[in-house]
Order: C-alpha cells, then structure tokens, then sequence
C-alpha cells in the first residue's frame, strides 16, 4: 500500500503510515470504522455526505468532482462548470444544475452572509454559469473549499448529498453513517463510519488503545508523545496557521504594529509548546507551498521591537478566538515576548461570552484549503479582508503581493501546523487531502486472525 504524499515537506517525530501491510494483502470490504475527533461531529459528516462541485487532489490540483468539466470567459470573470451525468442525491433524486444554484445560494448566504465567489449564479442547461466583476483565476479551487458542499432536501425535509456515505443518524456530538452502494465514485470498503465528536484527546487516545476507537485525531503538541508511545500516526503537511490579527486604534501606524511582529519569539513557541511541529514562520503560506516563505524573517528582533514599542501609549489586550488550552498558552508567552519590549499586555480571558473583537489583538487559527499557492493566498487574504492583486499569479507577483499586505502588519503570522491523525492496527489506506482532511472513503479494516 502506497503512504500518500501532498507537497514536499520534512515531517518531525515518526510518520508512521502503519496501514502497511504485505503486498498480498488485498482490500476488503465490510466493518464499521469508529472515528473521534474533539471537533462537533459535523466535520467529518461534511467530508464523508457531500461532495463540491471541485476537488483537490493529492498533488494539490483542482480536479473534477460534480463537475465534469469547466471553461473561463472574459478574462475570468465568466466561469461556466458542466455537471457530471448521472448523479443522485441518497434519496434517489438526480442532481441537476438548479440543485446546483440552488444550494449554493443558501449555503453563501448562511455561511459568509451573502458574501460570496460570485456576483451572479444561474442555471444553463446541465451547467451553472457563474460572473463576477473582477478576475477570478482561481475560481475552481475556490469552489473546492469545504463551505461549498452541494446539499439537498429529502421528501421529509432532511439534508441529504451525493457522497459515499449517507446519514442515518445524527446529533452535535455523534453521528452514524451507512454506505452507499451505487455512489457514483463508487462504493466504499467499510460499511459504515461511527462518529464521536467533541471527545477528550486523552479520553480518544485511551479508546483507541483498547480498541473502541479506530481514528482519532491527534493535537501537534501531543505528537511526540504518541510517538514515544509507539502510536501509529498519518500526518498532513503544515495547514493551520497560527496568526495574530492586530485591531488596535492604539496601534495606528505600521511602524507600532511592527513593534509586535519584532517582539514575538516564534522559535520558542514552535519548539515549546508545539514541540517542533510544523514550522515557525512570518508568511500567509507554508514555505513548501510557495518555496519563498523563506524570505520573511521568523527572528525575534528585540532591540528593533522596543525602539518601536515607545512610540506606543497606553495598554494594550490580547484575546484569543477559541477556548483552546494550548493557544492560551500561546497568548499567555506572547504577552510577556511584548512586555519585554517595553508593552504593557494584558491576556483577557476567555470562555463563552468572551468578545475577541473588542481586543486590540486577537489570536487565530486559520486553516488553509487550497492546495497550491496562488489558490492559498487568494484564500488567506480573502479571510482577512483584502484582495489579492497578483498579476500573472507567477512566484514573484505572488511575493510582492503577499509582502505588501503583511508590510502593513495588521496580520502577524507566528506558525504553521500540520494535522495528524492516530490511527488503530486494523485501520488500511487511510490518506490525507492536501489540507489535512481525512479521506475515509477508502479506508478498509484489516479483519481479525484467527
């Protein structure tokens, strides 16, 4: 069996791809594959029900997925995306292009308030024809992104989709799924997926050790560990970034945000507390996407920081977007890298009720889904409110448009993550997308020996 490789990246600790087995093996067919996650249920749901229009795929580039096919017009700003014959939705209804718009309307609409790729979406025959009023070269990756899943509603009023698996049961914390037997990518190997959401990494990782769990995923701080502890693992190139987004009225010009940027120690936190995964780094994208990332310094440079930090007045406060321990405990290092360039931060706590916005900085983690770089840093500038200018889209026009933006230090990358998975000793062909999702799909349980 093949490990599955998406970019070219130097992965620390053990990388085990322990579905291998002996070259006679064969896959089989049959099982339920138990699956946690400390995420809601509904993560792996999406990945498993429904399909998008696009696709990325192993080597990072936009494949076809509903769509057969798909053509550009008047310099990228007319995309049309012909439909893939055939298809139908669990409850036996064919997909067809009015589905297609239909579903994207009203998921742009909830999920980005109306803000979507496109400025118009109408149905042409078996295609959807999207416009916009500016070039968007990268509107087939676009359309890859997980917020862009095709759904419909079955006779009882049901979310159902086209993907390899259907939904039997489902709640915030669990859900069960069945197979589908005539899927048009074809049918799964295992019969059904069992999924636990919202589980304790100690709690998934004591399941998977007695067997009660085949998948789990597996935080990067834990990963040496696991390993220590001879756990199989699949992990992914780095896909999250770790960034922190500065807000401030206090922080006006770019000279005092890049008081920030100096004062941040980024080696110690990639070493410390994410022990040495993934990697520390200054840019929107991993460098082994963009081969330049490089070429942003990741040194903490105190001296400059507090030449800077005394043009700053007045405190300043540090929130951190998720309940998550460890990014405490990032915010908590980063508040004294500042105060020892002479800034007064203060982390505000955090938990349900908490106000990020109201911060004069605010720590993200942002995961990245495209699967090549002009694609990805469309993607990163769109999370942070720009546009992406970036000429023929080449290595160099890419550079200056990143190094512009981030020359404004509104945004301050610290780090890039990968994801990892543990993964039990019966669990076969387990991969990765290019952005870290696991592909259950076509995984296959090795049966007991007698």
């Amino acid at each position: 069996m093949r490990c599955g490789v998406y970019r070219s990246i130097a992965i620390s600790g053990v990388l085990l791809c322990a579905m291998t087995a002996a070259a006679s093996t064969r896959p089989q067919y049959g099982g339920t594959l138990h699956v946690e996650t400390s995420a809601e249920a509904e993560t792996v749901v999406r990945v498993l029900v429904f399909d998008r229009l696009t696709r990325t795929d192993a080597s990072g580039e936009v494949a076809p997925s509903l769509a057969v096919r798909w053509a550009q017009e008047n310099q990228a700003q007319r995309w049309q995306f012909w439909l893939r014959a055939g298809v139908r939705f669990h409850d036996g209804t064919e997909l067809t292009a009015d589905d297609v718009v239909r579903s994207l309307t009203e998921d742009c609409a909830a999920d980005s308030g109306g803000s979507c790729a496109w400025k118009t979406l109408r149905a042409v025959g078996d295609s959807v024809v999207m416009t916009t009023d500016e070039p968007a070269p990268t509107m087939p990756a676009e359309l890859a992104r997980s917020q862009y899943i095709v759904t419909h509603k079955d006779a009882a009023g049901k979310t159902d989709g086209t993907g390899a698996f259907k939904i039997t049961s489902q709640s915030r914390d669990a859900a069960m799924l069945a197979a589908v037997n005539d899927a048009w990518a074809g049918r799964p190997f295992v019969d059904a997926v069992e999924i636990d959401g919202r589980r304790d990494v100690r709690a998934q990782l004591l399941d998977l050790s007695v067997g009660r769990a085949d998948m789990v995923d597996l935080p990067p701080e834990s990963v040496r560990q696991a390993a220590q502890a001879h756990v199989a693992m699949v992990a992914s190139p780095p896909t999250d970034l770790i960034v922190l987004s500065i807000h401030s009225r206090t922080l006006e010009t770019p000279a005092q945000r890049e008081a920030i940027a100096d004062a941040a120690d980024r080696m110690a936190l990639w070493s410390v507390i994410y022990q040495r995964q993934g990697e520390a780094s200054a840019s929107l994208l991993p460098n082994g996407m963009t081969g330049y990332g490089f070429l942003f310094a990741t040194e903490r440079n105190l001296q400059r920081a507090t030449e800077l930090a005394a043009a700053v007045h007045g405190p300043l406060t540090l929130a951190v977007e998720t309940n998550d321990a460890t990014m405490q405990l990032v915010a908590g290092r980063l508040a004294l890298n500042l105060r020892e360039a002479g800034l007064n931060v203060q982390v505000k706590p955090g938990g349900i009720g908490s106000n990020p916005a109201s911060a004069d900085m605010t720590l993200r983690r942002v995961h990245l889904e495209a699967g090549d770089a002009r694609a990805g840093l469309h993607e990163m500038l769109r999370e942070f409110g720009a546009d992406a200018d970036d000429g023929d889209g080449d290595a160099a026009a890419l550079y200056r448009t990143e190094k512009a933006f981030l020359d404004e230090y509104t945004v301050v990358p610290l780090l890039w993550l990968p994801r990892t998975y543990a993964v039990g000793v019966r669990v076969r062909g387990l991969q990765l997308a290019p952005d870290g999702t696991p592909l259950p799909a076509d995984v296959w349980l090795k049966a007991d020996q007698p």
